[in-house]
């Protein structure tokens, strides 16, 4: 059986890119828990299309 939690997936996309229209764009999925954590995840990941460290955040 399947447990039954409060984590949840959520997808991060990055913020930076769409600003400077880049073609492509950088996501990446994690999980979070959505009764310690109920605002939207910040993070900084790398980014391969702009070959950086940018701010990514969580999508609906």
């Amino acid at each position: 059986m399947a447990k039954k939690g409060n984590r949840i997936q959520v997808i991060l996309e990055c913020t930076e890119q769409k600003e400077s229209g880049v073609p492509g764009m950088s996501r990446y999925i994690t999980t979070k828990n959505k009764k310690n954590t109920p605002d939207r995840l910040e993070r900084k990941k790398y980014n391969p299309y702009l070959r950086k460290v940018t701010v990514h955040r969580e999508i609906k």
